[in-house]
């Protein structure tokens, strides 16, 4: 198959995505650090402004109900987080907002991001006059707009928060500047190829945090919040039943999400998502399989083909 531009640029120049679906959220007041602190599983407090994290919010039963990149700004946070979840986590922080100096404001359609991803993304940016943060998460100001170092592929990358009627300007800017125009499709080829799991497609709201193995999300020191009860309990145990994992499927059928994974005639896991990789000319893909099954090169087999995991 002969790879789309917006993918080679993705894996070998600089592509943009429209990122404009998902939830924005600003939360400010002199309470809103501890909120998001007590509310998140990173250490939402020790953030200095200009600095960020990717964090999971938790259900009392330690179960992940959204994923989001925080950044401090000057006197208030921004939360963005996927379309999916943009709703069901303004109402989940609403609710344990009491007597707290805490305001949500649901910014997600006054404010729109894009996405500059790919070895040669920060070139661009530096080409536009844009600052290029060095550390993951960190950002600074642009001209009015908000450019911090997050991916949403697994290549180097960056994201650009802009006053939604900007967005035709910056994209119109980006293409001058030798970026090409990327679909979610060629984001999820990408993404898949370095592992990336997506919230609402490989993490649920039944997905515990250490399932995932994205512990980049989790601060294990920083003291209460929701659902740390049931994450130290699993950390004191050592494991959990599930793990998430990247797999190679031979045979170039693309497998259906909930297709089973089987070792040696016994069920093993299960798909998340899959797609044919232009790259390694073979389907890849994520599933959870139990923890036996999990290491690196361990054959499994699916309805479509072998598969083997990453």
């Amino acid at each position: 198959m002969e790879p789309a531009a917006g993918y080679r640029a993705l894996r070998e120049g600089a592509g943009w995505l429209d990122l404009s679906d998902r939830g924005r959220i600003f939360a400010a007041g002199e309470d809103s650090a501890r909120l998001l602190h007590a509310m998140s599983t990173n250490h939402i407090q020790g953030l200095a402004p200009g600095g960020g994290c990717y964090t999971f919010f938790l259900n009392a039963q330690g179960r992940i109900q959204a994923d989001a990149l925080i950044l401090r700004l000057e006197g208030r946070f921004l939360l963005d987080t996927e379309a999916e979840t943009r709703e069901s986590l303004y109402r989940h922080l609403t609710k344990y907002i009491i007597a707290d100096d805490v305001v949500l404001e649901d910014a997600s359609e006054t404010l729109t991001s894009l996405a500059l991803e790919g070895p040669r993304a920060g070139a661009v940016l530096e080409g536009l006059g844009a600052p290029v943060p060095v550390q993951d998460y960190g950002h600074a100001s642009w001209e009015g707009k908000i450019v911090a170092r997050a991916s949403s592929t697994g290549a180097p990358g960056f994201r650009v928060y802009l006053p939604a009627g900007e967005k035709a300007g910056l994209t119109d800017a980006f293409r001058r500047a030798g970026a090409e125009a990327a679909s979610p499709e060629d984001a999820d080829r990408v993404r898949l190829e370095y592992g990336r799991p997506r919230y609402g497609q490989d993490i649920f709201d039944t997905t515990l945090p250490q399932e995932t193995r994205q512990m980049h999300a989790v601060h294990f020191q920083k003291g209460c919040y929701l659902g740390q009860e049931i994450v130290e309990r699993i950390r004191s145990r050592g494991h959990v039943n599930k793990l998430l994992v990247s797999l190679e499927v031979e045979g170039g059928q693309t497998p259906a999400p909930g297709t089973k994974l089987h070792a040696a005639g016994n069920e093993a896991g299960e798909i998340t998502s899959a797609i044919i990789s232009p790259t390694l000319g073979k389907v890849v893909a994520l599933g959870y399989v139990r923890a036996p099954y999990a290491a690196k090169g361990t054959e499994l087999e699916t309805e479509t083909g072998a598969a083997r995991v990453r």
